[in-house]
């Protein structure tokens, strides 16, 4: 192949209408300079968190994404030239490379390393293996400190990141709890992932549902925000704890909207923490090797939505957003 496609990002979308946003384009194979490596996409991981890049708030983790540029995100693929002596051809590696058929990226600034192959699925990279399972991870036991026996609600449970959070946190002895928008994805939380109950917040009134977790909602893994934080609040029990590292209630408004119920971390005397990826990624490796002792024992299992081809990119990435998701989305090249 001499040439590469990718998805360049053109204007700031509305809401989710990616496609007047976006466009497939086609550009000469990128050639590696001195301290870059070019990869061969295999796979493509489609987060949430990526939809902030595409606006232009200037206040999030990351600064957001210059319109005519590349849409950046995850990649799982093999090298395919390298000019970094740290990397050579045919090395199997996991980056923040491109939504492209070959990512070209200098590896210091975009997380690039080799990932272990031994292993059934190489997409856990993305997975259990990857962000979504360190954000689980270090969001219930680093963040929120839980413990055994405490109850234990979390948004958006039958995504990639929620249903990783919900299985380690019934790992831990905790009572668990669970929001999806789908009845169907509710009953695969319950038969499938053992959860005590999930709640479909779009049909529930949610605030009075939480009163029947018995002493209150102890943490609350947040990956949502928006009006069903303010359910959540009255709920909490005393000392309560909030983990939030997703806002994707807020990712396609206007603007960001504060909690109506804010008072209520006085009442409840509540910790509220944010966190995000950038702030554990150097504790990686032990977190895959703590995960992978999970995955192996048969613990903890996340299932794949994978869409194939580049050009179903945007079909893909809209289940994100639509809930036509259980589990981690992933394309493949």
């Amino acid at each position: 192949m001499t040439e590469n496609r990718f998805w360049q990002l053109n204007s700031h979308p509305k809401g989710n209408d990616f496609e007047s946003a976006l466009s497939l384009e086609t550009s000469e194979m990128p050639k590696p300079k001195d301290g870059e490596v070019l990869i061969k996409n295999d796979y493509l991981s489609l987060d949430a968190g990526t939809r902030m890049w595409m606006t232009p708030r200037t206040d999030g983790y990351q600064p957001p994404l210059p319109l005519g540029s590349m849409m950046v995100g995850l990649c799982i693929g093999k090298v395919a030239e390298s000019r970094h002596p740290d990397f050579k051809t045919g090395d199997i590696v996991r980056a923040f490379g491109q939504w492209a058929d070959y990512s070209c990226v200098v590896p210091e600034m975009t997380g690039l390393v080799k990932i272990e192959t031994d292993i059934d699925d190489i997409r856990q990279h993305f997975g259990v293996l990857g962000m979504n399972g360190w954000t689980a991870y270090w969001g219930l036991h680093e963040t929120a400190k839980v413990k055994a026996g405490e109850a234990v609600l979390i948004s958006a449970a039958a995504g990639s990141t929620g249903i990783l959070a919900c299985q380690i946190a019934r790992n831990a002895g905790c009572r668990v709890y669970g929001l999806a928008g789908k009845d169907e994805k509710c009953r695969f939380l319950e038969t499938e992932i053992g959860i005590v109950k999930a709640f479909n917040y779009k049909t529930e009134n949610l605030e009075e549902a939480f009163q029947e977790i018995e002493g209150g909602i102890n943490v609350y893994f947040d990956n949502v925000g928006g009006p069903i934080l303010d359910s959540v609040f009255p709920n909490m029990a005393l000392y309560g704890r909030i983990a939030l590292c997703g806002l994707i209630a807020e990712y396609t408004a206007d603007g960001p909207k504060g909690p109506q119920q804010f008072d209520q971390i006085l009442m409840k005397r509540l910790t509220v923490t944010g966190f995000f990826s950038p702030d554990f990624i150097d504790q990686g490796p032990r977190l895959s090797k703590e995960l992978r002792s999970s995955l192996e024992a048969g613990d903890v299992f996340i299932p794949f939505d994978e869409t194939q081809g580049l050009e179903n990119m945007l079909t893909a990435y809209k289940k994100l957003f639509t809930g036509g998701n259980i589990g981690k989305v992933v394309l493949k090249l």
